[in-house]
């Protein structure tokens, strides 16, 4: 099965080993922790654990983990935080340097159509509240605020969180 997703400016696919450094730049990065919940690695090799999990889950068939590339290097990733037969929740994260420039977008519109593809119904995905870009690429990506709400500790601060939804019609 190809595991590569074509866009207009960007390509979803699974790491390579040469993505580790990239990869662990994404999950130590201070600005994206603040609202994409990763755990703190206390040593390098904790990261480099963490990398190689991720680098395994993108070839398999039980998870949906990509990395998003822009000209070969990788700007960030999309995953699924959790997965049933008909239904998957997204998470995702471009690095800030490449913030307001509609990679989000258009990588979630790309990954939506793709799951409507391989027979997923439903895609979901949360946002902290005060998370206001995510959600805008959300609302972009024609995903509607479903009645789904919690509040998730993270980092010792209690966060809300909204759920947006798309069915495929």
């Amino acid at each position: 099965m190809n595991k590569m997703l074509e866009t207009n400016r960007l390509v979803i696919k699974p790491y390579q080993d040469t993505d580790q450094s990239a990869m662990i730049e994404l999950l130590t990065n201070s600005k994206i922790k603040e609202t994409f919940m990763i755990p703190d690695f206390q040593t390098e090799e904790d990261a480099v654990r963490m990398f190689k999990k991720l680098q395994a889950f993108s070839y398999s068939e039980d998870h949906y983990e990509r990395g998003i590339y822009l000209e070969n290097q990788l700007i960030g990733f999309v995953n699924d935080v959790e997965i049933s037969e008909v239904v998957i929740e997204l998470g995702y994260v471009i690095h800030p340097e490449y913030h307001n420039r509609g990679y989000a977008s258009e990588m979630l519109k790309a990954v939506i159509d793709e799951l409507f593809r391989k027979g997923f119904h439903q895609i979901v995905s949360g946002a902290f509240v005060n998370n206001a870009a995510s959600i805008q690429v959300m609302q972009k990506c024609g995903m509607k605020k479903i009645a789904k709400e919690e509040d998730i500790s993270y980092q010792g601060v209690l966060h809300h969180c909204y759920y947006y939804a798309i069915a495929q019609t």
